[in-house]
């Protein structure tokens, strides 16, 4: 069936449905990746986006519940140019278009994904509708640029209850084997895989916790994690990380990187069309190290905004020299703006994990 992409800017690209023939409303965004098309789908991160993929050819190696980062498929959209029917991998449970048809996810196929990503580089992130009604599409021009979507996202991806996960490794040729306390903002869970890995044990818990509540569980440090939205309307994170700030060694990444500044009086900003993909250059300053990353984030870190804070820049993106890590001068607290689990992605950046846990043992 015939559907199509309507965007606020009156911009219409006509293709073909291959997941559910719903309607899907949500903010248009564009990931560079070459595979990692189901951590994508499944990545809180994700939350409320219809997301196009620029790498032409998408679903080429199924789906498997290997690679799932969350329970369900968490993106509005999703958009591609050609979707592969017959996907080859010893790993393959299903097909990407029934996947998307099983979660009632709209997904359109067909249009040139090039010429999108061109528009919103141009543009900037932009409001869309997908839809099979082609007889209303002036009608959904009007809604898309009078719609709002949720103001705080992170209340639909955060756990609704505190749980724990063993480590993995014994200590790992660390000195104990170090209890963190993550608070769920919308978590990967490479990422607290990559955690256990390293020989932490971790709990898990909701974004709304207080300060009060997690030093109540004794941790040896308190990691942040990525999430979606505007990091300015996640109040509760803001006040509890605040408060927690120099009680225990603090490791922030994307959402909760941009949580942490603001928490420590710095400010962030909306990126024009944002970092998504898994081949992102950011420079160590001190090391003048080089390492590819992979991110997913619309908000940045506004560097004049530390000027005067005990905050130093530790990286910066060589695409576009945004702040990409910073670290506290006097308090064990970093963070970067990356991915450093990898998944999908580089594993350049899983040097932050041992960062992590030198702090935790020097706190001790």
């Amino acid at each position: 069936m015939q559907c199509a992409l309507v965007l606020e800017t009156g911009k219409v690209f006509i293709g073909e449905s291959f997941g559910a023939q719903v309607e899907a409303r949500g903010e248009v965004v564009f990931n560079t990746g070459m595979t990692g098309y189901q951590e994508v789908l499944t990545d809180p991160s994700y939350a409320d986006q219809i997301v196009c993929m620029t790498y032409p050819l998408v679903g080429n190696y199924g789906i498997n519940s290997n690679d799932e980062q969350s329970e369900r498929i968490q993106v509005r959209g999703f958009i591609v140019k050609e979707a592969a029917v017959d996907p080859n991998h010893w790993q393959s449970e299903n097909t990407l278009a029934d996947k998307l048809t099983r979660a009632n996810i709209a997904g359109i196929k067909g249009i040139d994904t090039r010429a999108l990503t061109r528009h919103i580089r141009e543009y900037g992130v932009l409001k869309g509708i997908i839809t099979c009604d082609l007889d209303n599409i002036d009608v959904l021009k009007e809604e898309i640029i009078n719609w709002q979507g949720e103001e705080n996202i992170v209340f639909a991806v955060s756990t609704p209850e505190t749980y724990s996960l063993p480590a993995l490794l014994s200590n790992n040729g660390l000195r104990k084997e170090y209890h963190v306390v993550a608070i769920d903002f919308g978590i990967k869970k490479n990422i607290l895989h990559a955690m256990q890995k390293k020989g932490f044990r971790i709990t898990v818990v909701p974004y709304r916790t207080s300060a009060q509540e997690i030093l109540a569980l004794n941790p040896d440090g308190i990691f942040l994690s990525n999430g979606p939205g505007d990091p300015k309307v996640v109040r509760e994170g803001i006040t509890t990380i605040g408060e927690l700030a120099g009680k225990r060694p603090i490791f922030g990444i994307c959402l909760g990187h941009q949580l942490l500044t603001l928490a420590l009086g710095g400010d962030t900003y909306k990126l024009k069309f944002g970092h998504r993909g898994g081949n992102q250059p950011v420079q160590d300053i001190k090391t003048q190290k080089v390492n590819i990353t992979s991110q997913n984030h619309g908000y940045a870190v506004e560097q004049k905004s530390l000027e005067g804070l005990p905050l130093e820049v530790t990286h910066i993106n060589l695409n576009d020299k945004t702040v990409e890590g910073l670290a506290h001068t006097k308090l064990p607290i970093f963070s970067v703006q990356y991915h450093p689990e990898a998944g999908p992605g580089p594993n350049d950046s899983l040097y932050l994990f041992d960062q992590f846990a030198t702090l935790m043992e020097e706190f001790c």
